[in-house]
C-alpha cells in the first residue's frame, strides 16, 4: 500500500495513548448514496453479478477515511488512517451501516485482522514512522473500545499489513520500514511473526512471542539477480539491502508466508516456524512490445483531444511492483496472485520517476536512437518511467524504458514463475465499460488523466470461491470499480464482470466543497477488498466489502452466482399421511439441466434411518409426528438441498361395535357400544353412525366411546355397521358386529 502523503497532518488527529491502550470515541452513524446507475460491464458468459447494497460514508475526502476492511460477525473493522484508528461498523442491516465506536492507539492504524475466535489485531505505525511500531490486540465482540483492549507488542518500523494464519497460530506483519520524508533515516524492512494464544484463549501475546525475520542474509552478492535495490543509502554500508527492501503485503499458506516487496519488484518467502526469510523471488518485467500487452501511455494523444489509444511499444517494459498479494490452491498446488500497481520512490531530494521526454533534461541521460520516435507526447513522451532501469552505460543513453506497474494482475507459482498475466485487459475493460472516462483519475473525472502514469492502477485484490470456482476481485485505485476474473484454471484465467459504483458526472476535485458532493460521486479510490462467503454473511448471500480511501466510503456488494445450483420450486409430498399408507416425493424444480437427486425422509426435522427413497410408507411410530423429505440435487460438481413442506402423520385407530350379548328377543332393548381405539395418541372425538335393521343412528364420542340405543329389533340376523368421522383415521374405516333376534 502506498504511503500516505499527508501523514504528518494525520498524526495530529491520532489519539496519543500508550502502546496497547484503546481510546473510545462517540457512537456515530452515517450513510452514503449508492449511485443511481452503477457501471456494469460483463463477459457474455459471466457467471457472477455484483450489486451495491449498502455503504457507509466517513465524510472524509481524500484523507484515507477507509483503507482496509475486515468482517467479523455482523461488524466491519475499517482502517481510518486520517483518524489514526479502526472504525467498528455494524452492518447487520447492510442498507443502514452504523458506526459503533473506534479503536485507537499511539500512532496511525495501517491494518487490521480478526481470528475466528474474535481475537483481533491492529498494526500501528509509530508517531515517528521510522521508529518501531506496535500491534494492539482486542476482542472483536467487545461492546465498546474501553472493554476491547487485550494488550500489545512492539514490532518493526512502519507495520503496514497484518495477517493471521488460517489455523490461528500466527499473526504476521509486514514492517515496511519506509525512509524518513527527507531520506535522512532508512530503517530496515522486516517481517514480524507473533505466536498467538491457542484458539478460544482471548488474551494478547507477550513480547517474548514476537520474532522478527530480517533480510541480513541477502546483503551484497547474496541478493538474487533481478531484485531491485536502488536509491540513496543514508546509512552507507550498514545493511543497505535490508534497509532498501520494504515488505508491503502478506499472504500465508500453511507454515509459509509470502511478502510483497513492491519497490524491489519481488516477493519474499518466509518460514514461520523459524522466522527466517528463505528466499526472495524477482518477478521480472512485462514486455509492452508484444500483442496483448499494450497500454494507453499518454493523456495527450493528441494534446487537447485525447483518445483511447492502446498500443504496443517494443523496448518498453512494465515493472510489476505488486501491492496486493493473495494465495490460493488448485489441485494441491499453491499460487500467488498479485495486483500489479507499481510505486515510485520519492523521498527527500530523491525522485525516481521521470517522463520519457524529460529524461535528459532531468539529468539522467537521453533516450537512444532506437527510442527517439517515442518522445512525442502522443507516444511515450509523457509516460512516467523509472530512471533506475534501461540505461546503457556504454552508449550513454536509455535503450530500454521501464514504466511503473503492470496495469494488470498476475498469477505466479511459488517459485516465482509467471503462470498468467491479464495483459492489457484492464484498460480494454474500462474503455468498453465507460469509454468517456476509461483512465480517469479518482479525485477528478476525465478521459485519461492517468494514462501517462499507471492507468487504472490495480491496488489490491481478494479471492473468493463460489460454486467450486475461484474468483479474483481486483480494485482499480484511480478509475475506480472492481474487476472480477475466474482464476479456477490459473493459466487460462478469464474476465467475468466489472462494476463501478461511481458517477463520473460528479467531479469532486472541482467542487467548492468536495465533502458535500461525496455521496453523489459514489466510491473513489478502492484500497482494501474482502470476500465474505455466504456462511459468514449477515445476508446469507456472499458479499464483497470494499474500503475506498479517497471517498472515505465502505461499500458492500451482493454477489449473485449464476452457477450456484438453486431450488426454483420446492420438493412436494403426495399421498395419504395415514399410517401404513405411502407418501411419494417429487424433487421440485432446479436451475440446472438434468441434475441427479437423492432423498432423505425426515421426522420432526431429523433423518429417518434407511428412508432414502422417493417413496416412504408411514409407520405407527410416525403417528402425530411431522414428516418431510429433503432432496439433494447434484449437477456437475455442485450440490444443493431443499426441503418439502411438512405433513403430519395421522393416527391409526380401530372402530369396534359391541352389544352386551349376541342373541336378543323382539322385546329386548338393544344398545350398541362403539369404541374408536387409537394405537397411540389422544382419544378419538367425532361422530359415530350405526346402521342396524334399517335404522340409522348417531352419537358423539366421549373419551373415544359412545353407547347408541337401537331399541327393540325385529326377528332376524342383523349386521351392525359403524362409520366414523372424526379426529383420527380408522382402519378399517367401518366397525362391524352382528345381532341375532328371535
Amino acid at each position: 500500500m502506498p504511503s500516505l502523503l499527508p501523514r504528518r497532518s494525520v498524526l495530529a488527529a491520532a489519539s496519543l495513548a500508550a502502546c496497547g491502550a484503546l481510546v473510545a470515541a462517540p457512537l456515530t452513524a452515517a450513510s452514503a448514496a449508492i449511485v443511481a446507475d452503477p457501471i456494469i460491464y460483463s463477459a457474455d458468459d459471466a457467471a457472477l453479478e455484483l450489486e451495491p447494497v449498502g455503504t457507509f460514508e466517513s465524510g472524509l475526502f481524500d484523507q484515507s477515511g477507509a483503507e482496509i476492511v475486515v468482517p467479523y460477525g455482523d461488524r466491519l473493522f475499517v482502517v481510518n488512517a486520517q483518524a489514526g484508528s479502526v472504525d467498528v461498523l455494524d452492518y447487520s442491516d447492510p442498507a443502514d451501516i452504523v458506526k459503533e465506536f473506534q479503536i485507537s492507539s499511539d500512532g496511525v492504524a495501517n491494518s487490521v485482522a480478526v481470528r475466528a475466535d474474535a481475537l483481533g489485531v491492529i498494526a500501528f505505525e509509530a508517531p515517528v514512522k521510522t521508529d518501531p511500531g506496535h500491534l494492539v490486540f482486542f476482542d472483536a465482540n467487545a461492546p465498546d473500545a474501553a472493554s476491547a483492549s487485550l494488550g500489545g507488542v512492539t514490532v518493526g518500523a512502519l507495520p503496514d499489513m497484518v495477517s493471521i494464519s488460517a489455523d490461528g497460530s500466527y499473526a504476521v506483519v509486514a514492517n515496511e520500514g519506509e525512509p524518513a520524508e527527507d531520506f535522512s533515516i532508512d530503517p530496515e524492512g522486516s517481517v514480524s511473526i507473533v505466536s498467538l494464544p491457542d484458539l478460544d484463549e482471548l488474551t494478547a501475546p507477550t513480547q517474548t512471542d514476537v520474532r522478527t525475520a530480517d533480510f541480513h542474509a541477502f546483503e551484497g552478492e547474496a541478493l538474487p539477480e533481478g531484485v531491485r535495490v536502488f536509491g540513496p543509502t543514508p546509512h552507507g554500508d550498514d545493511l543497505p539491502v535490508s534497509r532498501n527492501l520494504e515488505p508491503e503485503y502478506i499472504t500465508i499458506d500453511g507454515d509459509t508466508a509470502y511478502a510483497a516487496l513492491q519497490e524491489a519488484n519481488a516477493v519474499a518467502v518466509l518460514d514461520l516456524g523459524t522466522a527466517v526469510v528463505t528466499d526472495i523471488l524477482p518477478l521480472g518485467f512485462k514486455d509492452h512490445g508484444v500483442p496483448g500487452n499494450g497500454l494507453d501511455a499518454s493523456d495527450r494523444d493528441p494534446n487537447g483531444a485525447p483518445t483511447i489509444n492502446i498500443e504496443t511499444y517494443p523496448g518498453l517494459h512494465g515493472v510489476y511492483m505488486p501491492d496486493g498479494l493473495q494465495s490460493y490452491a488448485v489441485d494441491g498446488e499453491t499460487y500467488l496472485v498479485t495486483a500489479n500497481e507499481g510505486d515510485a520512490r520519492e523521498w527527500g531530494d530523491y525522485v525516481e520517476p521521470s517522463r520519457v521526454k524529460d529524461l535528459e533534461e532531468d539529468g539522467y541521460g537521453p533516450v537512444c536512437d532506437n527510442l527517439e520516435a517515442y518522445t512525442p507526447d502522443a507516444a511515450l513522451g509523457r509516460l512516467n518511467v523509472t530512471r533506475e532501469l534501461g540505461f546503457d552505460e556504454a552508449e550513454g543513453c536509455y535503450d530500454e524504458l521501464y514504466a511503473f506497474g503492470g496495469r494488470s494482475f498476475s498469477i505466479w507459482s511459488t517459485d516465482g514463475q509467471q503462470v498468467f498475466d491479464s495483459g492489457d485487459a484492464f484498460e480494454r475493460i474500462t474503455a468498453a465499460a465507460k469509454p468517456g472516462f476509461f483512465n480517469s483519475n479518482h479525485t477528478a473525472s476525465n478521459l485519461e488523466g492517468r494514462s501517462d502514469d499507471k492507468g487504472p492502477e490495480p491496488e489490491s485484490l481478494t479471492i473468493g470461491t463460489l460454486s467450486g470456482r475461484s474468483y479474483a476481485f481486483i480494485g482499480f485505485e484511480r478509475v475506480g470499480g472492481i474487476a472480477v476474473f475466474d482464476i479456477t484454471e490459473p493459466a487460462t484465467s478469464r474476465f467475468v464482470t466489472y462494476i463501478g459504483n461511481r458517477d463520473f458526472s460528479v467531479s469532486v476535485e472541482d467542487a467548492d466543497d468536495p465533502a458535500a458532493v461525496l455521496s453523489g460521486a459514489g466510491d473513489l479510490g478502492p484500497e482494501g477488498l474482502v470476500f465474505i462467503p455466504a456462511e459468514s454473511s449477515v445476508t446469507g448471500t456472499p458479499l464483497l466489502a470494499v474500503a475506498n480511501e479517497v471517498s472515505g466510503t465502505t461499500t458492500l456488494f451482493s454477489i449473485a452466482d449464476a452457477l450456484a445450483l438453486t431450488n426454483v420450486s420446492p420438493p412436494t409430498v403426495s399421498g395419504s399421511p395415514d399410517v401404513a399408507r405411502v407418501l411419494t416425493a417429487t424433487p421440485g424444480e432446479w436451475n440446472a439441466h438434468g441434475p441427479a437427486f437423492a432423498y432423505q425422509w425426515l421426522r420432526d426435522g431429523s433423518p429417518l434411518a434407511g428412508a432414502t427413497n422417493a417413496e416412504y410408507r408411514v409407520k405407527p411410530a410416525d403417528q402425530g409426528r411431522v414428516l418431510s423429505v429433503r432432496v439433494t440435487a447434484t449437477a456437475a460438481t455442485h450440490t444443493a438441498t431443499a426441503d418439502s413442506a411438512p405433513v403430519t402423520a395421522r393416527y391409526l385407530a380401530v372402530a369396534t361395535a359391541t352389544t352386551d350379548r349376541v342373541v336378543f328377543t323382539t322385546k329386548d332393548a338393544v344398545s350398541v357400544r362403539v369404541a374408536v381405539l387409537p394405537v397411540s395418541g389422544p382419544s378419538a372425538t367425532g361422530t359415530i353412525t350405526v346402521r342396524v335393521a334399517g335404522r340409522v343412528l348417531t352419537g358423539q364420542l366421549a373419551a373415544g366411546a359412545v353407547t347408541v340405543p337401537a331399541g327393540a329389533l325385529p326377528r332376524g340376523i342383523h349386521p351392525v355397521l359403524v362409520t366414523y368421522a372424526g379426529s383420527v383415521t380408522v382402519s378399517p374405516t367401518a366397525g362391524a358386529g352382528i345381532v341375532v333376534v328371535r
